[in-house]
């Protein structure tokens, strides 16, 4: 049963990257068939990770575990407010592929916890894709969405909202999701995995912006960035530098994303409209720009403790260039 559930999970993630691909290219290319066959891989060891828990595939057992899920929803009519008792309803749901009945569980349990806990937000949001693809991009990518916002690091939201980005073309997002993935220190199997998938979503990201070859200048800013007094005295010479454009207002996700090394610092980097990683969001639109550089010893572009940064505001109505100084260390 469990391995049923997972070829749905399965042939659904690699359907949510291929299609969109196929239908650009017109043709299964070597990049489209790649694809494919890294995120099998990927999606196989991720959801044997953070998926649903195993329970025994012998359909001997599968009345047994049918009877003790109805004898627990029997309990749950009693015992309302048992948040345990719900999730573990939703579980069992999940196991015998009940999705419409998981998400009722999980709803209860969201609800007793007044959405204040990620997990369940992200199991919530898992059921609810489970039971309906297309809500990867409405009501179940939100909840992965609110499940970071509490849990940055939170592995199943960070992965199906991976997933989400990919699918809606925001390589740059579900790379820097992955990365966050990345971050948590899953198994060598794993981080091979997904260190081949964001390479291959940062190179789709560059050809989009190579192909697009704007003949004019597109409006954008100037990062002039120096070092100033860190605490850090040995820095490897290809620690990631993030330059993140993002608005005060609403910082996540930002605006942009640019990497340097941290051996080309002092430097001056340039941020366009190319940068841009959602569609109708650009820096031209921002009255106001916070620009952060950081040098990320943790190596994702979300901050570790210890990473070494500088931030500055920028009014783009009086100047389209910021200087900073990366001299602070975040705690």
């Amino acid at each position: 049963m469990l391995w049923a559930l997972f070829s749905v999970m399965l042939a659904v993630a690699v359907l949510v990257i291929t299609v969109p691909l196929y239908r650009s290219e017109r043709k299964l290319s070597a990049t489209s068939g790649l694809t494919v066959v890294g995120l099998t891989l990927f999606a196989s060891v991720m959801y044997m990770q953070i998926g649903s828990p195993n329970i025994k595939s012998n359909q001997d057992a599968v009345p047994n575990i049918e009877e003790m899920v109805s004898a627990l929803a029997l309990r749950m009519e009693e015992t309302p407010t048992d948040l345990n008792g719900w999730k573990m309803l939703g579980r069992s749901y999940l196991q015998l592929q009940n999705f419409s009945e998981a998400v009722q569980a999980y709803e209860e349990a969201v609800a007793l916890e007044f959405g204040s806990n990620s997990q369940t937000l992200a199991d919530l949001g898992e059921a609810i894709f489970l039971q309906d693809q297309l809500t990867l991009g409405g009501r179940a990518g939100q909840l992965f969405e609110q499940a970071i916002a509490i849990t940055p690091n939170n592995p199943k939201a960070l992965f199906y909202s991976g997933m989400a980005a990919a699918q809606s073309g925001k390589e740059l997002l579900a790379a820097e999701r992955w990365e966050a993935l990345l971050a948590t220190s899953p198994p060598e199997e794993i981080r091979v995995i997904l260190e081949a998938q964001i390479a291959m979503l940062r190179e789709t990201h560059q050809g989009k912006v190579n192909d697009a070859a704007p003949s004019v200048a597109k409006p954008g800013i100037t990062v002039d960035i120096s070092l100033g007094i860190i605490s850090k005295k040995q820095i490897p010479p290809d620690t990631p530098v993030f330059i993140i454009a993002r608005d005060p207002d609403q910082p996540s996700p930002p605006i942009a994303v640019v990497r340097r090394n941290f051996s080309q610092l002092p430097t001056t980097v340039p941020i366009t409209e190319a940068d841009s990683m959602i569609a109708g969001r650009s820096i031209s639109t921002l009255r106001q720009v916070e620009v952060i550089a950081r040098i990320a010893l943790s190596g994702t572009p979300i901050g570790q403790s210890g990473d070494l940064f500088g931030q500055r505001i920028l009014d783009t109505d009086s100047s389209s260039t910021v200087r900073i100084t990366i001299d602070t260390e975040l705690q």
